[in-house]
């Protein structure tokens, strides 16, 4: 779906809710949707496209059997919590958090709504479900990645530029889940000669003084892990590897259509096709305590020749081979 589309698709949003545009004698079921971006944000346009298409596939019709109430967080946490409590006011049939920044705060607001959560890490970790095959309360859904895959971050950009020895780690550091992405780099960085040094990406200062640092010694680079902050700042921090010269490994696809080099991690956009298939579920009777939380099945790795040709940087025939796409 096109940028323009999905723009006018949301303009009409305001008219979902009535009533009077469903079919005669058929129940209109409620959806809350809390997203941590603007909402004319690219990616969350592509994801709600996703998701969209998601439940008409499965028969639900926005205005005929389906109204859906999006708040947009736009990466401000006060706006979070406060349509958070608001969402649930509206006493929803069930709520889609993408991320552990949406999640956190809706799981404060109530245990009774049911939640899906999409591209969420370590849910088990940080309190929001029993298990991942039994959730056990009002919450389930999507892992984005295994933290095990962060590593890999390291030995692809290593490969791709041999005489890498330093290399900045985006990260949140309010997160769980970012510290441990850090942590599995760390322990594979020692044996690949790269010295890696965490750099917080939620703020855009403390980002610029940690790029240029590595920018100035020989032979550095730049590993993003996966952050909400990470999508909200990603053209600076496309812009700014660029400007630096750092060859960059990132975790979504979306970077590297936008323009960066590399990215290895699961098909996020996917996540929101699938999260309509537990809507649909708990929207005919099951209930999130009893869908398991499930983990991605395949990762993919998505090339920039453009950039890497920009950067100076000869394609290993190996790392082309394993490309599940290449941009050129």
């Amino acid at each position: 779906m096109r940028r323009r589309e999905f723009i006018t698709l949301l303009g009409g949003a305001a008219a979902w809710p009535l009533a009077s545009r469903a079919q005669q004698g058929e129940r209109v079921r409620h959806l809350g949707v809390l997203v941590n971006l603007p909402a004319d944000d690219p990616q969350a346009q592509t994801r709600n496209a996703a998701l969209l298409q998601g439940l008409q596939e499965l028969g639900w019709t926005v205005g005929r059997n389906l109204r859906i109430d999006f708040r947009w967080g736009a990466g401000n946490a006060d706006n979070v919590r406060k349509f958070a409590a608001e969402l649930v006011t509206l006493a929803p049939d069930v709520i889609l958090a993408p991320g552990t920044s949406t999640l956190g705060p809706l799981l404060q607001a109530t245990r009774t709504v049911p939640i899906v959560f999409v591209h969420t890490a370590d849910p088990v970790g940080a309190g929001f479900v029993d298990s991942l095959a039994r959730p056990g309360g009002n919450a389930t859904g999507f892992i984005n990645m295994e933290y095990s895959i962060s590593g890999k971050w390291v030995e692809l950009l290593k490969q791709l530029a041999p005489r890498l020895t330093r290399a900045a780690v985006l990260r949140d550091p309010t997160l769980t889940s970012s510290t441990a992405q850090f942590a599995a780099i760390q322990a594979v960085a020692p044996s690949l000669g790269v010295d890696v040094s965490p750099v917080n990406v939620r703020d855009t200062g403390d980002m610029e003084r940690g790029l240029a640092a590595v920018a100035r010694s020989a032979n550095g680079g730049l590993i993003v892990t996966a952050t909400g902050a990470a999508v909200r700042h990603r053209d600076l921090i496309i812009s700014r590897a660029g400007q630096h010269k750092l060859p960059a490994v990132y975790y979504d696809r979306y970077f590297v259509t936008a323009g960066g080099l590399i990215s290895y991690g699961p098909d996020l956009v996917d996540q929101y096709r699938q999260a309509a298939g537990y809507i649909d579920r708990i929207l005919k009777g099951e209930k999130p305590a009893d869908l398991p939380v499930q983990t991605p099945t395949k990762y993919q790795i998505v090339l920039n020749l453009k950039t890497a040709k920009a950067l100076g940087l000869e394609i290993p025939a190996t790392v082309l081979a394993r490309a599940d796409e290449v941009i050129e």
